[in-house]
């Protein structure tokens, strides 16, 4: 029914964040490559990339297709939510938001009608948000279960955040991209959190540091969505990383 499912004080908070990140269990939301434009067609119609042939027999899984989309920033995302995330209340430690099939296991395979019609949905439309909004409800619920009471925001009950011992949740993705900001906040309230060092990284910079952290194998820490500052000074460039 849903990808769930199928997957079967800014300062303060961010310092309590990486003090508790080794007993938190915790659960990322990666923000989606874009599935339309030249690139995405020539996945498609490739004879030469694997991939592509995966994909037009539907056993390529979304993770690695937007991984190959969209380049270091989601295999960034995805290796840092693979390494840190933690599977809990029957959900996994990642899932992918899938435009128009709400939120998705890295590893749900894809056909090419799937693909074709994820990048007729924008972000910001209603056909993105209300799968969205349906799976961010049960995975709550399923959080909120695994924790044995209820949390912050509208499908938990009480407000206040990670009450009762639940998971966190972290957005590794743009927190300015307002309709489904808003939507993850009226769900989980002060329990959706963000890299504190993603403010004022472009795309390919937060790649890299997330890619670094998962190698060094030393969490980020995570400050609260709402109220959050959206935009700040443009952190150092990041050394290059060899392999």
């Amino acid at each position: 029914m849903s990808g769930v499912d199928a997957a079967t004080a800014e300062t303060a908070t961010a310092a309590a964040s990486a003090a508790t990140a080794e007993t938190a269990a915790t659960v990322f939301l990666l923000s989606p490559a874009r599935c339309s434009g030249e690139r995405a067609a020539r996945l498609v119609r490739s004879k030469r990339s694997e991939l592509g042939r995966r994909l037009r027999a539907g056993e390529a899984s979304i993770g690695e297709i937007f991984a190959w989309l969209s380049a270091l920033y989601f295999r960034g995302k995805l290796t840092y939510a693979l390494r840190f995330g933690s599977s809990t209340g029957g959900a996994p430690g990642a899932l992918v938001m899938a435009p128009g099939l709400g939120l998705r296991a890295p590893e749900t395979r894809l056909s090419v009608p799937m693909f074709q019609a994820m990048g007729e949905v924008d972000v910001e439309s209603d056909a993105f948000v209300r799968p969205l909004l349906g799976d961010a409800r049960l995975l709550a619920r399923l959080l909120d279960r695994a924790a044995g009471g209820t949390t912050g925001g509208a499908a938990g009950g009480t407000a206040g955040g990670a009450a009762g011992g639940a998971a966190r949740v972290v957005l590794l993705g743009s927190i300015a991209t307002g309709k489904y900001i808003s939507t993850l906040l009226d769900v989980f309230g002060e329990r959706l959190l963000f890299p504190a060092t993603f403010v004022g990284r472009g795309d390919m910079s937060r790649g890299g540091l997330l890619l670094r952290a998962a190698r060094s194998g030393e969490e980020l820490a995570y400050r609260p969505v709402a109220g959050a500052t959206l935009r700040g000074a443009r952190p150092p460039k990041l050394p290059r990383i060899y392999p």
